[in-house]
């Protein structure tokens, strides 16, 4: 681990299924941002057993203020990490919480094909900024009657990560990866884009072109923001 401002930054990954329960997160220039407004994601991000740095923004970050190269860690390479890791362990069980009933179930057949001593279950809550009480318990119950040994949840950030952070306490699960786009992706509904762009850190970039209305703030308004604060705090250091 190192440090990152007030967080604390995974750089690599376990070698081995952990044996006790385990959340982890991603950061970004964005969620940064996000997060410096919302106190209960930047403590939902602070007590992650693991914050991998999912972007550019944050490799360059950690290089121009503590002068430490880093890889970038995508929430793609960690969902493929620990299914790696279980399926290792000779098999397990692994559940998707998110995304719609279509997108689920190309998840369904895309791991049973890739990983066949793994047994998957899924889950599609409501599209809605806020559950209720009984929406969430139904979600709870869900995932603990399969008590997976991976559960993964796909519900965009900040909102994945502060259900992780509410919840984690009464779910039964070792592993939980707060993923969001990385289930459209792995289905399929979503392409990502190409080797070219991720190798050049521009994986942003084809997104961007594509859904502009949904990425612009991520994009304009994020980005500089978050360049402005590692200026800034390099000149407290």
């Amino acid at each position: 681990m190192m440090k990152f401002f007030d967080f604390k930054l995974t750089v690599k990954l376990p070698t081995v299924f952990p044996q006790k329960r385990l959340i982890a997160n991603t950061i970004n220039p964005h969620s940064y941002c996000v997060a410096m407004n919302d106190a209960q994601f930047q403590e939902a991000l602070r007590s992650s057993d693991i914050l991998v740095p999912d972007g550019v923004g944050v490799v360059w970050a950690s290089s121009f203020l503590y002068k430490r190269r880093i890889s970038k860690i995508s929430g793609f390479d960690l969902h493929f990490h620990f299914l790696q890791l279980l399926q290792k362990k000779s098999g397990g069980k692994v559940f998707y919480l998110g995304s719609s009933e279509t997108a689920l179930s190309l998840i369904i057949d895309r791991v049973n094909k890739e990983f066949p001593s793994l047994n998957v279950k899924t889950y599609s809550p409501p599209f809605k900024s806020d559950f209720s009480k009984k929406e969430n318990e139904a979600m709870i119950r869900a995932v603990n009657e399969f008590e997976p040994d991976l559960l993964f949840v796909g519900m965009t950030a900040p909102k994945q990560e502060k259900w992780v952070f509410q919840n984690k306490e009464n779910l039964k699960v070792k592993v939980v990866c707060s993923i969001g786009a990385v289930f459209d992706f792995y289905a399929g509904t979503i392409k990502r884009p190409s080797q070219f762009w991720i190798n050049l850190g521009l994986e942003w970039f084809p997104r961007f072109l594509k859904e502009p209305k949904r990425l612009w703030r991520r994009n304009l308004i994020s980005t500089p923001k978050f360049i402005f604060e590692v200026i800034r705090h390099k000149l407290t250091l």
